[in-house]
């Protein structure tokens, strides 16, 4: 089994439910890839920083979504407090 490589963010290590979005899926992994570190932050920032399950689930299946449509960072979100 090939292991894919993954980049994290600045603060942040990516998270295993993420991880696993984006290896299964080329077009988002490849906009994961294009952005910045200081950007992926962000989306992990944003992905964990959520209280419900459910919550976490709808951002993880976003963060692929919106990466496909070329948004390079969470939209109306303050950013990243841990920086």
């Amino acid at each position: 089994m090939t292991t894919v490589r993954i980049s994290g963010g600045v603060v942040h290590n990516l998270p295993a439910d993420l991880r696993k979005a984006l290896a299964s899926d080329a077009e988002a992994l490849a906009a994961w890839e294009d952005i910045t570190p200081l950007a992926r932050n962000e989306w992990i920032c944003w992905t964990i920083s959520v209280k419900k399950d459910e919550t976490r689930r709808q951002h993880v299946e976003r963060v692929c979504s919106e990466l496909k449509e070329g948004m390079r960072r969470p939209c109306c979100w303050p950013g990243c407090p841990h920086r």
